[in-house]
């Protein structure tokens, strides 16, 4: 039952993240939709100046003045609209980057999912071990009693004996399926902690991405600020430049000439018009500091990643040379006409023994040689 459950869980998880990969495209989709909505009210914006400084240029009449206002609240809506786009745009964004997420805790779900049916394997193969022990000594118990007739001994004992030999067989198979268990297991461990690791400096490179694009998005809002104050700053010079003002003289204390008042409010709109362009150069140059600073810390993250990559393919090296240097030498006994189960690891075979000592190992160490101490020969 637990392993269904665990297949169910794996069939769901795999689903999700199928709609998840479905759902992707259809908000990049959305996202461009949103582009050209927005570049299509900025054409639009562009429209309704030109005609506002084509109504300035031709007529002076209240007419022409109550449209210029209607000008205006036209211009401040379509304002409205480019915020509220872009805010939409931000909103897709978090979205794009949750999925993501949702992917990658999709992905190492999976892998916990994996890991653990394995885990299962291993248990009931080892239960299997076990109860194969326990007819081993049923039936040994079983010859025992059966010893004691005569009659039904040949067959008994040729059936216990083929008996024996089949549970032999299946020992040494299970063992088998454990040692291969136990190799799978210990190279997931480390492939499992390099997903892990990657799992989580992806989270923290989508992180700093989301962090700029915020960034972006608020310079972007803030430049088109300034370009719309400073369109109507323009706006208002034009206005100033066509209206018949008359000609009133302001005399300064410390100056001993009059200067006209349409001219110093010209004077007055240009210094406002140099005081906006030095907030949008000081805002781009804000800009592309922090463009340096993301893409510095983009760097250091990527090396950490290669050295942990090293790091864990190194001991996985290690790993599997453990690993072979213990299937190399053979932890079980065996009854054999050169070894009698005298060998310093207690593990013996026909042709060569590891570690053994002369009186009972002939002619079977390792170095081909008899003493009479235990010989260390490889």
């Amino acid at each position: 039952m637990l392993l269904l459950l665990l297949l169910l869980l794996l069939l769901l998880l795999l689903l999700l993240l199928l709609l998840l990969l479905l759902l992707l495209p259809l908000l990049l989709l959305l996202l461009l939709l949103l582009l050209l909505l927005q570049l299509l009210l900025l054409l639009l914006l562009m429209l309704l100046l030109l005609l506002l400084l084509q109504l300035l240029l031709l007529l002076q009449q209240q007419l022409i003045i109550l449209l210029l206002l209607l000008l205006l609240l036209l211009l401040l809506l379509l304002l409205l609209m480019l915020l509220l786009l872009l805010l939409l745009q931000l909103l897709l964004l978090l979205l794009l980057q949750l999925l993501i997420l949702l992917l990658l805790l999709l992905l190492l779900l999976l892998l916990l999912l994996l890991l653990l049916l394995m885990l299962l394997l291993l248990l009931l193969l080892l239960l299997l071990k076990l109860l194969l022990l326990l007819m081993l000594l049923l039936l040994l118990l079983q010859l025992l009693l059966l010893l004691q007739q005569l009659l039904l001994l040949l067959l008994l004992l040729l059936l216990l004996l083929l008996l024996l030999l089949l549970l032999l067989l299946l020992l040494q198979l299970l063992l088998l399926l454990q040692q291969l268990l136990i190799l799978l297991l210990l190279l997931l461990l480390p492939l499992l902690l390099i997903l892990l690791l990657l799992l989580l400096l992806l989270l923290l490179l989508q992180l700093l991405l989301l962090l700029q694009q915020l960034l972006l998005l608020l310079l972007l809002v803030v430049l088109q600020l300034l370009l719309l104050l400073l369109l109507l700053l323009i706006l208002l010079l034009l206005q100033l430049l066509l209206l018949p003002l008359p000609p009133v003289p302001l005399q300064l204390p410390l100056l001993p000439v009059s200067i006209p008042l349409t001219l110093l409010l010209l004077l007055l709109l240009l210094l406002l018009l140099l005081l906006l362009l030095l907030l949008l150069l000081l805002l781009l140059l804000l800009l592309l500091l922090l463009l340096l600073l993301l893409l510095l810390l983009l760097l250091l993250l990527l090396l950490l990643l290669l050295l942990l990559l090293l790091l864990l393919l190194l001991l996985l090296l290690l790993l599997v040379l453990l690993l072979l240097l213990l299937l190399l030498c053979c932890c079980y006994c065996c009854s054999c006409y050169y070894c009698c189960y005298c060998c310093c690891c207690y593990c013996c075979c026909c042709y060569c023994c590891c570690h053994c000592c002369c009186h009972c190992c002939y002619y079977c160490c390792c170095c081909y040689s008899c003493c009479s101490y235990c010989c260390f020969c490889y």
